[in-house]
């Protein structure tokens, strides 16, 4: 799958959803750096995108860069409330809080 949407993307093609299915495919794969050049350049695309912004936390959580993290999870939040997205508030409203626990 990866491939084919590298592929696209070669090919001209450049779109949030696009973007999305690059960073969740490299996320899944453990390529985190690479996921979150995708997730960033899809909240780039739209701002609103509340999975791609929790997704990008997890990515920069991932590489060791909290603070990375935890901007992206309140940009997330942000647009979660927006638009009504209430799995996606949870879920970043846990993800802060796991994080606030963690900061030394």
């Amino acid at each position: 799958m990866l491939e084919s949407l590298e592929k696209m993307l070669a090919k001209g093609a450049d779109n949030s959803l696009l973007r999305f299915g690059l960073g969740k495919g490299y996320l899944d794969q453990g390529e985190h750096a690479k996921a979150a050049e995708h997730f960033q350049r899809c909240v780039t695309f739209d701002p609103k995108y509340s999975a791609a912004w929790k997704l990008l936390g997890k990515a920069y959580l991932a590489l060791g860069d909290h603070a990375a993290a935890r901007q992206a999870w309140e940009h997330g939040l942000e647009a979660a409330r927006a638009h009504g997205d209430k799995q996606a508030e949870k879920e970043m409203t846990v993800f802060l809080k796991k994080l606030e626990r963690q900061a030394p």
